[in-house]
């Protein structure tokens, strides 16, 4: 008794933070948002909180089959190699994308070569219906059809390099997030004593429960997402006498790229839009429409199911995401219901709504 008196005496419990720890703690938060926004880092966030959620959860699949005694965090070797899978998947996953997609890659060129015969048809077709003043601005084959192609494109290279860039950096950033979620999920956990350090620490946790509510929502919105899409690929298409090749694949990709919000279905549009154009050029329209409805629905489903999850209603988290898309663009449309579920659970714990 005497030695814990000591010790007590020694290192005394922390403090709870003073009010202007507190504030500062609240515009450090706020500054990092806002700079992650700037800076287009948001990939880099959503990433790091997915690594740290991953990370925890798989070291305690982990740690329950090794049935060592419990404690009360998983083992050290539990965690490491939650860890180190977490950092690989995505190289290994890109390794086996890689190699599966070699022949579609050297089957573009005469996928190419079909949809300028397609395009240059269609154009023929069109000069003869259309009258004579309308049909002279249209091109005369293929031939001028590549040419027209390869002047846009020309033009626009600066831009497409702008924007391969900055896919590039966005992928770099998100593996980097990914990288720093699980190595901070392994840290060992040492109570913080300064009192800036534990204010800011309930703004970490704040910010990661609403991103796992988040998460858990926007299963169900990827899992309804799928099932759309497998009914659409499984059963709509081939009726149609429009099967894709990689349907299996193609619906795997949809639930693991759904639990994204916005980005991961707008991914989704893309890779399935192209895949149709190996088919039809038909095929990539009927693929594009069925993706464009889905993803004008999602705006509402993700405001529901989110906002049940996260005590929002759904007008609030509507407009949340309009306002964030005028001012941010699609990364705004992103970061709206994980920014606002986190200040709504601030406001929350300040008992101020």
């Amino acid at each position: 008794m005497g030695n814990q008196h000591q010790l007590s005496a020694v290192c005394p419990p922390p403090a709870a933070p003073s009010r202007g720890v507190m504030i500062a703690s609240y515009l450090l938060m706020a500054c990092t948002l806002l700079l992650v926004m700037w800076q287009k880092l948001l990939p880099g966030l959503l990433c790091a909180c997915l690594g740290f959620l991953l990370t925890r959860g798989l070291a305690s699949i982990l740690s329950l089959i090794d049935r060592r005694p419990p404690g009360p965090t998983p083992d050290r070797w539990a965690q490491v190699t939650a860890a180190t899978l977490v950092s690989i998947a995505p190289l290994i996953w890109l390794a086996i994308a890689l190699t599966h997609s070699r022949g579609y890659l050297t089957d573009i060129p005469h996928q190419y070569k079909e949809l300028l015969d397609y395009l240059a048809n269609t154009v023929l077709e069109l000069r003869q219906k259309l009258p004579a003043e309308l049909g002279t601005m249209l091109p005369q084959g293929a031939a001028e059809i590549q040419q027209t192609i390869a002047t846009y494109l020309a033009t626009k290279a600066g831009s497409l390099a702008s924007a391969g860039k900055a896919w590039l950096g966005g992928l770099l950033h998100a593996y980097m997030g990914l990288l720093i979620g699980a190595l901070a999920a392994v840290r060992p956990r040492i109570a913080p004593r300064a009192p800036l350090t534990q204010a800011l620490q309930r703004r970490v946790m704040l910010l990661g429960e609403a991103f796992r509510q988040i998460v858990a929502a926007q299963f169900w919105i990827a899992l309804f997402n799928t099932s759309l899409t497998a009914i659409f690929l499984l059963f709509i298409l081939p009726a149609l006498d429009m099967a894709l090749p990689y349907t299996p694949a193609l619906i795997m990709l949809t639930f693991v790229a759904g639990l994204i919000p916005i980005v991961g279905n707008l991914f989704c549009n893309v890779v399935l839009t192209i895949v149709g154009l190996s088919v039809s050029p038909v095929a990539a329209a009927v693929c594009l429409g069925f993706l464009i409805l889905i993803h004008k629905a999602e705006y509402v489903i993700n405001a529901k199911v989110v906002g049940q999850r996260t005590h929002m209603a759904v007008w609030e988290l509507l407009t949340v995401m309009f306002v964030a898309e005028s001012v941010f663009g699609p990364a705004g449309l992103v970061a709206a219901p994980l920014f606002y579920a986190y200040l709504k659970k601030e406001l929350e714990a300040s008992r101020l709504v």
